[in-house]
């Protein structure tokens, strides 16, 4: 079994980017994300703090429940949606084979 699965993410100009993802490496999708050079800023280093890597998850990819954190931070953010999720909580795992998301607008 491949470690690695394809995901595609739309960055907040509209750019498809489609990016290749180790599942062994305990990555998660923000860090995904800054390997690749996207507009992902992670301020607060994944810990479900800061919202930067706000984004939505577009494909129907069955996701791990939100935390409190998550769902606590999420409730804080702008421009949130049913489909939002924190990046750095989406961690890579080969049943993630084709995720689709859309990097959220920044607050600023």
């Amino acid at each position: 079994m491949s470690a690695d699965i394809n995901i595609v993410v739309v960055d907040r100009e509209g750019q498809r980017h489609e990016l290749v993802a180790p599942t062994d490496m305990n990555m998660n999708l923000m860090e995904v994300c800054k390997s690749y050079e996207l507009p992902v800023k992670g301020t607060c280093g994944g810990m479900a703090m800061c919202a930067s890597c706000h984004c939505y998850v577009e494909s129907d990819h069955q996701l791990k429940e939100p935390s409190d954190d998550e769902e606590d931070m999420l409730d804080q953010a702008f421009f949130v949606e049913d489909n939002s999720r924190l990046g750095c909580q989406i961690f890579m795992h080969p049943d993630l084979e084709g995720l689709a998301v859309t990097l959220a607008p920044e607050s600023e």
